[in-house]
């Protein structure tokens, strides 16, 4: 009874004591974010209460396990996974805590700034840094901790250094595309052409940059459809980036109307209407037309607007509400189809079947 007991307390009383710990630091974590409603690294901070109670339930076991006196044939075995699952545990709990004060800065840059681009391309930057070294991270805490504490695979390990030249060739080929992709999301990190939140136009598609991953960018498209592409498309073929060098967009309305349209009034209406629409930044605008033919004339209208979403609404806006106003007070003015109307005679229809 005793060999069944004993292992029972050691391990449920090391569990409780884990819980205990993780509930008391997010008591105090709490604690400190109503005591300092300003800041926002409390309230970020309580994302390593897991990975906080996985390390320290791991070492408290491991510590105690002579306790539980279970004289098993892997006693060893078990030891060094509880140790594997402790370094681990310590490496999710060091990238839980670098994301929670990166992103504690982020914040508190934001409120201080007013610069919006500034701030989506420190989270485009802070983002791409953690994804490669929450990578490498990860990769070197498992082969440490493979080599460390199972002694029987350090000849396995040796031999693979030994042969890291060759087999770094072969993966260097094999992966070209994926360090392609790597290098070109450094590239847009650090060097300002997409961001987080930018409004681009690709592959015929407009949308915003919702993502950037170390091989794949993420682009939402209008329609809250998702357009995934390599990273390395938007270091060697042209794109569109309307938020680059400001969010200010110019719109613009084509419209084929008749000859006969009153330009000078429509050009009126125009800012009358721009001058109570809240998307119209004010900037600019303009009424012209651009081209003629023979049937039709071709006018353009334009107006500014604070970003894209502004001058999207605003463009539809403005279409629906010239071609209104044309119809109801100079219907003339909207373009017409040219129709013959064919008349057939009759009686010749009823004579052709006689003559047959």
């Amino acid at each position: 009874m005793e060999e069944l007991v004993r292992p029972l307390i050691v391990v449920l009383g090391t569990v409780a004591v884990t819980v205990s710990v993780g509930l008391v630091v997010d008591r105090l974590l709490r604690y400190s974010a109503r005591r300092r409603p300003g800041s926002h690294l409390p309230t970020l901070l309580r994302r390593v209460q897991l990975p906080l109670q996985v390390m320290l339930g791991a070492i408290a076991l491991h510590a105690t396990y002579p306790l539980a006196q279970l004289e098993l044939r892997h006693d060893a075995v078990i030891r060094n996974v509880l140790a594997t699952a402790a370094v681990m545990a310590a490496a999710w709990l060091a990238i839980r805590a670098a994301d929670a004060v990166a992103e504690n800065l982020l914040r508190r840059y934001a409120d201080r700034t007013s610069e919006v681009a500034r701030v989506r391309q420190l989270r485009t930057q802070l983002g791409l840094v953690r994804r490669i070294v929450t990578s490498v991270l990860v990769v070197t805490t498992a082969a440490v901790a493979i080599l460390l504490l199972f002694p029987t695979l350090r000849t396995l390990g040796t031999s693979m250094l030994a042969s890291a030249g060759v087999i770094g060739i072969i993966a260097g080929v094999a992966a070209q595309s994926t360090l392609s992709n790597l290098v070109a999301g450094l590239q847009i990190a650090f060097g300002d052409s997409v961001k987080i939140g930018d409004t681009v136009v690709v592959e015929g598609e407009w949308g915003t940059v919702e993502e950037i991953t170390l091989a794949f960018l993420t682009v939402r498209i209008w329609d809250d459809r998702r357009l995934t592409m390599p990273v390395s498309y938007f270091n060697s073929k042209p794109y569109e980036n309307w938020s680059r060098g400001g969010s200010q967009v110019t719109g613009t309305v084509l419209l084929h109307l008749d000859h006969s349209t009153p330009v000078s009034s429509l050009r009126d209406h125009l800012h009358d209407f721009l001058r109570h629409r809240p998307e119209w930044d004010g900037r600019n605008w303009n009424l012209l037309v651009t081209d003629s033919t023979p049937t039709n004339i071709v006018i353009r209208a334009t107006m500014s607007a604070a970003d894209a979403d502004d001058v999207w609404d605003l463009r539809c806006a403005v279409r629906e509400e010239l071609l209104g106003w044309l119809g109801r007070h100079h219907p003339g003015a909207l373009p017409k189809i040219p129709t013959t109307v064919t008349t057939v005679d009759a009686e010749s229809r009823a004579v052709e079947p006689a003559r047959l």
